[in-house]
């Protein structure tokens, strides 16, 4: 067992549970499982120069931060999770009227998307307990990932996706290996056979909102976004403000929860703002904030971003609280607001899928309610690269013209 894993923690009741009495969720509750690590193990091996001088650059640079062991697969897409870069666009930074704007992509992971962080992760864990098979409930991008870090690694995975998952998504699926079922049914619905199954059969759930490992994978991010842009860049004065998609709430949850495991070690002063910003046709979490509770009451979920359309968010409390206990908030956005997003960030050269451009979607909404001011810095999270879904990237664009091979036909049409 990792020496630095020493329990679980249920997020709604409180109560604690040793590494091996339990996987999933707390039994008395239902409530996610955050993983409680030994700070002042971590503390006494390990300080913040140890991390800088790494020559590695993926997620597995904070492996002295994570609750699993070393993961081989070397030279594998496993170990090339995370390192994603940081954009910094003058144009936008011009046009905007913003001081310091940041883009972290995470479109350039090895399947394309941030659930290779949890993925990798997972599938490290896994193992670690040695499981024959891995399965997961995914729209499409999470299944990706498992697939490939899988694949990456010789590990059995099964992926349920709904039939209506983008036809790009479900081709990474098939070509990583993995078995793949298609539910006529909605994501939710997925889940749910998911973890029957996995009761069933004996298989290692990685299901997000329900494996606490995922989101171990998934505060990597946080600690990229400190190395990147809080310890070097990002005024001293002023917290970041970080825009994040909310579908599930596993992302944002797992940011938060790695600026936290920060605090607890001492390495990070003042705790980024955290903005969640969902499709207002998928808005459960967002709803719950603005109504003041932590009751996560479901919707039936319509938004072209289909990587965040969720009918009952698994993590939707961690979520609301990652907003609230850093002072941010959450913001709702229009499909129109997507697509023109996806136009937006393809000028300055990033390619984002709707779930990713959803989040610049919502800060452009917060600059323009003043929610934030053009002063403070800002980082917006692109979770998944365009190629995802190319089917909603051609509505942010005009259709390119057909001519007839010929120069009279060219200089007509540069005249237009």
């Amino acid at each position: 067992m990792n020496e630095k894993f020493s329990a679980y923690q249920c997020s709604i009741c409180g109560a604690t549970y040793t590494p091996t009495e339990i996987s999933y969720t707390c039994p008395v509750d239902g409530g996610n499982l955050d993983v409680i690590l030994d700070y002042q193990k971590i503390k006494s091996k390990v300080n913040i120069e140890d991390i800088r001088a790494q020559r590695e650059t993926s997620l597995w640079r904070y492996l002295p931060l994570l609750p699993v062991s070393e993961p081989g697969g070397a030279g594998t897409p496993l170990r090339m999770a995370g390192g994603t870069p940081i954009y910094r666009p003058p144009q936008l930074e011009a046009s905007l009227g913003m001081k310091s704007l940041w883009i972290k992509d995470e479109g350039r992971n090895p399947t394309a998307s941030f659930k290779d962080r949890a993925s990798a992760v997972v599938v490290a864990r896994g193992r670690e307990i040695g499981a024959e098979v891995i399965v997961t409930a995914s729209t499409g991008n999470a299944g990706a990932a498992l697939a490939g870090m899988s694949a990456a690694v010789g590990q059995k995975a099964v992926i349920f996706a709904p039939k209506t998952a983008p036809q790009a998504k479900v081709a990474q699926l098939l070509i990583f290996g993995a078995q793949v079922i298609l539910v006529d049914g909605t994501y939710d619905e997925a889940f749910d056979l998911t973890i029957l199954a996995s009761q069933e059969f004996g298989w290692y759930c990685r299901n997000t909102g329900y494996n606490p490992f995922t989101v171990e994978g998934k505060k990597t991010a946080a600690f990229e976004i400190w190395e990147q842009v809080i310890l070097d860049i990002a005024p001293k004065l002023q917290p970041l403000n970080l825009f994040v998609s909310v579908g599930d709430g596993n992302i944002i949850s797992g940011i938060h929860k790695g600026f936290k495991d920060l605090v607890q070690l001492g390495w990070l002063e003042h705790m980024p703002r955290l903005f969640g910003v969902q499709a207002s046709g998928s808005a459960a979490v967002a709803n719950a904030f603005f109504a003041n509770t932590e009751v996560i009451t479901p919707v039936s979920a319509k938004t072209i971003a289909d990587s965040i359309s969720v009918d009952l968010p698994r993590d939707g409390v961690r979520a609301v609280r990652a907003a609230k206990e850093t002072n941010g908030g959450y913001l709702m956005v229009e499909d129109d607001e997507i697509i023109h997003a996806i136009g937006d960030l393809g000028k300055v050269g990033i390619f984002a899928e709707p779930a990713g451009a959803t989040a610049y979607a919502g800060f452009l909404k917060a600059l323009k309610n003043q929610v934030i001011q053009p002063d403070q810095p800002v980082l917006v999270l692109n979770t998944g690269n365009g190629l995802k879904d190319v089917q909603a990237a051609m509505k942010a664009v005009q259709a390119a013209p057909i001519i007839e091979p010929t120069f009279t036909a060219l200089k007509k049409l540069m005249e237009l």
